[in-house]
């Protein structure tokens, strides 16, 4: 039986419900006030601090608080890094006449605004990526639950780092700064990476699920054609209004994946995990799973279609 009848009996079963919808915008929200709690309170120390001058050109005196001023200038990290000692008195100095100064009495009211400003556009970046950040973290963990039931060890690569780590008795929210995930299963050495560059490709691969342990894949570079067991593609954007092109996307990347290792004689399995699943977007779905096109396909916002998915890969 093909794996995704495991867990769909028909195109409907792909569709992301109403509900489903709602409770996606809703852990949306809260990731992006869990990611602004820094940014607020940096706010509050900078007000703290500033409350100790008593004109706004007094802020320049008050020492530890330069990089506030900058970011309430308007100026970015990014931006900061090309700015010389005489180019960043010269914004602060642009952001007392203009802005601070006017305020009057309230100065210090209109320094935290800005920086909260500046600091929310930042946010702003930041989330558009966030759906993808949620998905992944879904699915990982479902793959991490399928793993431990089966009794089979694993380890976990460390996104930032990028250093391998042995699974430990305490495991929770290590899918926060999770890039791959490596395991063992009866002879077969498995290797799991999130947002590879693939050489064959040359294009960035959501889910590459490869065959050999980190050391021997991170040594061949990533280039054996015959070390890629199935690749996908993960859209965790839950507004409807998105999903067609979100699809759209996918679809192009999966048979670009196709063509070239079809080319290099090799054909791994392709997937596709999606939050956002309309109608017609299922329909096509189907027919490609149907076809053999797809090798699965699950909705990300259904609990058993993503337990189903995460236990085929860990038995590929």
């Amino acid at each position: 039986m093909s794996p995704y009848r495991n867990h769909l009996r028909s195109s409907d079963d792909l569709v992301t419900t109403y509900e489903a919808t709602r409770a996606g915008f809703v852990a949306l929200a809260l990731e992006k006030n869990r990611r602004a709690t820094p940014y607020v309170a940096e706010a509050r120390a900078l007000q703290q601090a500033a409350l100790a001058a008593k004109t706004p050109f007094d802020l320049l005196n008050i020492k530890g608080i330069e990089a506030g001023l900058l970011t309430a200038a308007g100026l970015s990290d990014k931006a900061l890094k090309y700015f010389q000692p005489q180019d960043k008195y010269e914004a602060i100095d642009g952001l007392i006449r203009n802005f601070l100064e006017p305020a009057g009495a309230k100065f210090v009211e209109e320094l935290v605004f800005r920086f909260l400003l500046t600091r929310g556009d930042a946010l702003g970046g930041s989330m558009r990526n966030v759906g993808g950040a949620l998905a992944q973290r879904k699915l990982t963990r479902a793959i991490i639950s399928g793993l431990s039931i089966a009794g089979i060890e694993y380890h976990w690569q460390h996104a930032k780092n990028r250093k391998w780590i042995k699974k430990s008795n305490d495991d929770a929210d290590i899918e926060l700064a999770l890039r791959g995930l490596s395991w063992g299963n009866e002879n077969r050495k498995r290797t799991l990476v999130y947002n590879l560059t693939v050489p064959l490709v040359e294009k960035n691969v959501d889910m590459c699920l490869l065959d050999g342990v980190p050391e021997e894949i991170e040594a061949s570079e990533y280039k054996a054609a015959q070390s890629y067991i199935a690749l996908g593609e993960l859209k965790g954007g839950i507004d409807p209004a998105g999903a067609d092109e979100h699809w759209k996307t996918a679809n192009t990347a999966l048979d670009r994946i196709r063509r070239a290792f079809l080319n290099a004689g090799t054909k791994p399995h392709t997937f596709f995990v999606g939050a956002a699943i309309e109608k017609s977007m299922s329909t096509e779905i189907w027919e490609q799973l149907q076809a053999g096109t797809l090798s699965n396909a699950a909705n990300l916002n259904d609990e058993n279609q993503v337990a189903s998915i995460s236990l085929w890969l860990c038995s590929l």
